[in-house]
């Protein structure tokens, strides 16, 4: 067997080399300008651990000496699982497979156990095996396992990052780390695409939870540990393919740094400030032998990630010494400038090695084979990248037969597992504000209210089974514990009792009431906010509490947030207040911390301390350690205990901003049509809308009637244009509800602008009088003629005929279960 450092001493040379670095770099930094090319020599020094050997080489000249030009740049590209299918295999030699956040393995359901993940992971290797001729180059299968091995049903969920940066624990971290290798190993995935190295900067951008903190010290003292975890110590001729699998670091950089928290934005800011904050989680992560980096979807100074080669190629592979390869982002590539998803020469001129292409991998494989075969793609930048992606699957010991860990169901959710997740949301709890209230006896009578207390899905957040972690039912989560649940299992085994009551309703009155609220799961994109204030406009929870308190009952405030908001009236109505991030699916560990022993006295501790500053206001979006204005409600490292005499008396009420949120997303939702959009009919002679009861409820449809006398259309409209680029590329879809009154007597189409598609067959197919729901995917529109960036009306129905239909709902949906494409409507 090949040796392997000392893990200890490992982490220890990591330590000492992260510190140096990171010396030489703030003393050399202040030289660079605030243009989008990279000064190599002002960046920390790094070096791969293990990745490149002479026995490794050697096999690699080997395979690149075989390999076709054709072979070559399909190990470049990376396709979907919810797009490739095994049978294609048999002609393009694609190198990866990915599975996206809500695409689903073959022939099952998207809320899948192990069994049919693996399956899928076994018949794209034996499609690829039965390809004619040529080299035989194993495939490697990616998943973004971000907090536990999120796809899969059964799976362990641990907290996510912005809950593990309030841990200061770098040990457990490398403990998570290699628990969610063997589960992600289990499954048939090789590769994971974590950790997140994100430093976030603005708390409205929807990523922040995948974040270990805003300031980059705690990022450093995560990164390596987390590599180690995942793909254990990369030993010289060794291999990791004993229950570890390749990490990726990501992502390459400056993602949490965009203006105004967008969400693929543009990062602006000076070459020293991308080092200081930026890339300080890089240098470990290198240093411990992260086989891949994923490039980011931002831009800096206005140019985007993946086609940036001073940062790519001359700091990342020269100064930083990576020797792994990396990897684009879902399509990230399409948005160079010049570029499309279905070609892009300059990204691979750039340096990214691998094309993350989830439905263009067809046309991009053909125009980089002609890109190759023209020069514009010299071949030794194909041949290098080629190089990089054989190497890592040669550490990764995908040329061996063996895989241990595959299909070990056991390894689910072991009792192992579990109980790290649950040391993890334990370590994780910030304590806010203590007025007297915490611990709680276990012998108590104890409501359990609010929105989140029963819900596994609300407390396990985003990357959850689905790419937003939305539509997840509790039934989805066989091995996971909720909140109430580990509480109710707490508090009876000392003769206490546990009362679900998510309005908070009780006939006898508790003697404390614990209320579990706060965001519902979003990720990308979806998750970008314009202000901090929690419930603006609509504070249905801070109702709760106060109902609560008014009726003489101490009330526990338990926060799930993907990001520190401005809660100021909740924490007023609250005895005490605790940010449990979004723990995962070990809810019983908030049990842990809050119910003491039957004399009320502590049985584990708060330890969690903020990495994240905490808004005195609504409007503090940049709110920053280090920040020349640092005014916090609660400071970076603020954390009560159990020994704490801190009172924290009345907050601020005044939020200190205010704006009107935007809405790109729900055009007719609960009988009403939420700004900016409205009905507006084409001629109104010829159709009319009015309201009716749906779903049992008065008035929460409404029925268009059209008259057949003229074509006519009934549309959701804005009164000015938007952009949904960002949702299509996505894979997001447009979600009807509806319910055929009297059947078409003339083709009807659906459409967004330009794009027309014939739904006539779908209305002509649905029973007269039953409700249905119709989900079309925004590519569709996009194909059919839709300009998605300056979208007035997501919605526009139209006929020439009679018809009568009734909409319960119109809005967008990340779910993509069941969408379909209707055809091109004819001219």
């Amino acid at each position: 067997m090949w040796g392997v450092m000392n893990t200890k001493a490992f982490c220890a040379a990591l330590l000492a080399t992260t510190l140096l670095t990171t010396t030489v770099v703030n003393g050399a930094a202040s030289a660079a300008d605030t243009k989008s090319t990279a000064h190599p020599a002002l960046w920390p020094a790094a070096k791969s651990q293990g990745l490149v050997d002479p026995q490794t080489e050697a096999f690699v000249d080997s395979l690149l000496a075989k390999l076709t030009l054709e072979e070559k740049v399909g190990q470049m590209i990376q396709g979907d699982i919810g797009s490739v299918k095994p049978e294609d295999l048999k002609t393009y030699p694609l190198g990866s497979i990915l599975a996206g956040g809500s695409s689903p393995p073959l022939g099952a359901p998207d809320r899948s156990p192990i069994g049919p993940w693996v399956e899928s992971v076994k018949a794209f290797r034996a499609a690829a095996a039965q390809r004619e001729g040529g080299t035989r180059i194993p495939l490697m299968f990616g998943i973004d396992s971000v907090h536990g091995h999120g796809n899969a049903v059964g799976a362990t969920l641990f907290p996510h990052n912005i809950g593990l940066g309030a841990t200061r624990d770098p040990e457990l971290i490398r403990k998570i780390g290699a628990a969610t290798a063997q589960e992600t190993a289990a499954s048939g995935f090789d590769w994971a695409f974590g950790p997140t190295l994100t430093v976030p900067r603005d708390d409205r951008w929807g990523r922040t939870y995948e974040g270990y903190s805003e300031d980059p010290e705690i990022v450093r003292s995560y990164a390596g540990q987390m590599i180690l975890g995942l793909q254990g110590a990369v030993s010289q001729g060794g291999v990791i393919q004993q229950g570890h699998v390749a990490a990726s670091a990501k992502h390459f950089l400056g993602d949490g740094g965009t203006h105004n928290g967008k969400d693929q934005g543009d990062t602006q800011v000076s070459e020293a400030e991308l080092i200081r904050l930026h890339a300080q989680g890089y240098v470990p992560a290198v240093n411990a032998g992260t086989m891949t980096i994923m490039a980011s979807f931002n831009s800096w100074n206005g140019e985007k990630m993946h086609g940036n080669k001073s940062l790519l190629t001359d700091v990342l592979k020269g100064r930083m010494g990576f020797d792994g390869f990396v990897v684009g982002d879902w399509n990230g590539h399409g948005q160079v400038a010049g570029c499309t998803p279905k070609n892009c020469p300059q990204a691979a001129n750039a340096g990214l090695d691998m094309y993350m292409a989830p439905d263009s991998w067809k046309d991009l494989f053909d125009n980089t084979v002609a890109q190759a075969k023209s020069g514009e793609i010299p071949m030794a930048r194909i041949d290098d990248a080629v190089r990089r992606i054989l190497r890592v699957k040669a550490k990764m010991g995908l040329f061996q037969q063996a895989r241990p860990l595959e299909g070990k169901e056991a390894l689910m959710a072991s009792a192992e597992h579990r109980a790290i997740a649950r040391q993890a949301v334990r370590e994780s709890l910030v304590l806010l504000k203590n007025n007297g209230v915490l611990p709680v006896k276990a012998s108590a009578d104890i409501l359990v209210a609010g929105s989140g207390a029963d819900d596994i899905g609300q407390q396990a957040g985003g990357w959850t089974l689905s790419w937003q972690g939305t539509g997840n039912t509790k039934a989805d989560f066989p091995n996971a514990q909720s909140i109430y649940s580990g509480l109710k299992e707490t508090v009876e085994a000392s003769g206490g009792t546990a009362t679900l009551s998510v309005d908070g309703s009780f006939a006898k009155k508790p003697d404390v009431a614990i209320v579990v609220f706060g965001e519902t799961p979003y990720a990308e994109g979806v998750g970008d906010i314009r202000t901090l204030e929690y419930q603006p406009g609509n504070k249905t929870d801070q109702a709760l509490l106060k109902t609560l308190k008014a009726a003489g009952v101490p009330v526990v405030g338990v926060f799930l947030s993907g990001r520190p908001l401005w809660v100021n009236p909740e924490i007023n109505a609250s005895d005490a207040f605790v940010a449990a991030w979004l723990p995962g699916s070990e809810g019983g560990g908030i049990a842990d911390v809050l119910i003491g022993d039957k004399a009320g006295k502590p049985r584990a501790d708060f330890r969690g301390k903020l990495s994240f500053s905490w808004p005195k206001t609504a409007g503090q979006f940049t709110l920053n350690r280090g920040d020349k204005s640092y005014d916090p409600q609660f400071a970076y490292g603020y954390g009560l205990t159990y020994a704490s005499k801190v009172r924290v008396g009345t907050l601020s009420e005044k939020p200190g901003f205010t704006i009107a949120t935007e809405n790109v997303s729900n055009y007719f939702v609960g009988g009403k049509t939420p700004a900016p959009f409205e009905f507006k009919l084409t001629p109104t002679t010829a159709v009319q809308v009015r309201p009716v009861d749906a779903g049992n409820v008065q008035e929460a449809g409404r029925q268009l009637t059209y008259s057949g006398d003229i074509a006519a259309t009934a549309a959701l409209a804005a009164d000015k244009a938007f952009d949904l680029s960002f949702q299509t590329n996505a894979e997001i879809d447009l979600l009807i509800d509806y319910r055929v009154d009297a059947k078409p007597t003339a083709p009807v189409t659906l459409s967004i602008g330009a794009g027309k598609l014939d739904v006539t067959p779908v209305l002509e197919a649905s029973p007269v009088g039953e409700w249905k729901s119709l989900k079309v995917s925004l590519k569709c529109f996009q194909a059919a003629g839709t300009d998605v960036t300056a979208v007035t009306a997501p919605f526009a129905l139209s006929t020439a005929g009679k018809l009568v239909v009734t909409l319960q709902g119109v809005k967008l949906t990340t779910d993509p279960a069941g969408a379909v494409c209707p055809g091109k409507a004819t001219k």
